[in-house]
């Protein structure tokens, strides 16, 4: 493996994690975006990451240095002019993705390798529209990726072998711990265990069941968890919700009124009125000081 320059496509949560993952441990990372708003919000996360990192492992330094390894861009193919891997993370719609894959098999160099952060579509879906599906590939994070340092790299049947072996290689090199995944499976390890999970909790609220507190209570007394599904899907965020409930039904013709119901709540109470999770300071709980992190949460 010879990567020095990565390209992140999308800075949203997700992306501008991997970004300064990437730069914290010495690659020159270019982040694009589609236009001047998005860019200014990803310099403002990734001040923010700064101080996290430098905090987490006591290398104030080292995070520091980080924030001179990056460029911005809202044009595509000015960064990845120089990628020897580009890594997207833009958001779980088909068309969205299908759009951009085109888009970049035109631009990029010959050298390029293409990793989707996808966390529950797969990368055969895209591979024919990159122009290059030999070197495509599937190379999933967790959220709060410092911490919680998994990397998922699962192949698509045309995958060339030596670029899974890279793929493996470059996840090391960053920090994860990487995970191969045999064949395709929707959701690959991590998100066919979440996302049903999450979606339990999301029907019982969106039937009128429980509350949200009330349903994380009982999970993290009963489990012992430090979380239960909607204290973590504010850190997912409420967005990347909303499009996997939407996906779920769109591909299934007899969607029930509960995901139809709960999609319309998270537009309507929690995206329209900004409530996007911990990044924006407000999802099912209120940060940075959560009612679950409280030591009177668990007590009768």
């Amino acid at each position: 493996m010879n990567y020095k320059n990565i390209t992140v496509a999308g800075s949203g949560v997700l992306g501008s994690q991997i970004a300064f993952q990437t730069a914290f441990h010495g690659y020159n990372v270019s982040i694009y975006d589609i236009h001047d708003e998005a860019i200014t919000k990803a310099q403002k996360s990734l001040a923010k990451l700064k101080g996290v990192y430098g905090n987490y492992f006591k290398d104030e330094q080292r995070a520091e240095e980080a924030m001179t390894r990056f460029t911005f861009s809202t044009d595509l193919a000015e960064a990845v002019k120089d990628a020897d891997l580009v890594i997207e993370a833009i958001p779980e719609v088909v068309e969205i993705k299908t759009k951009f894959y085109k888009q970049l098999g035109k631009v990029a160099p010959a050298k390029s390798v293409f990793a989707t952060n996808s966390s529950t579509l797969l990368p055969s879906q895209f591979a024919e529209y990159t122009g290059r599906p030999e070197k495509f590939i599937a190379l999933h994070f967790a959220n709060q990726i410092w911490a919680k340092n998994t990397a998922e790299v699962m192949d698509h049947p045309g995958t060339a072998e030596h670029i899974t072996l890279e793929l493996l290689d470059f996840a090391k090199s960053i920090g994860m711990v990487p995970l191969h995944i045999k064949k395709e499976q929707p959701g690959y390890i991590l998100n066919s265990l979440l996302v049903p999970f999450l979606s339990a909790g999301q029907n019982l609220f969106a039937n009128d069941v429980a509350e949200p507190e009330t349903i994380d209570k009982t999970w993290m007394i009963a489990t012992g968890a430090p979380m239960g599904p909607f204290g973590i899907l504010d850190v997912v965020g409420i967005q990347t919700a909303y499009n996997i409930v939407l996906m779920q039904a769109s591909a299934n013709p007899d969607a029930t009124n509960s995901q139809k119901k709960l999609a319309e709540l998270l537009k309507t109470e929690f995206i329209d009125k900004g409530k996007m999770g911990v990044a924006t300071g407000e999802g099912f709980y209120k940060y940075p000081n959560p009612a679950y992190l409280e030591p009177e949460f668990l007590k009768a």
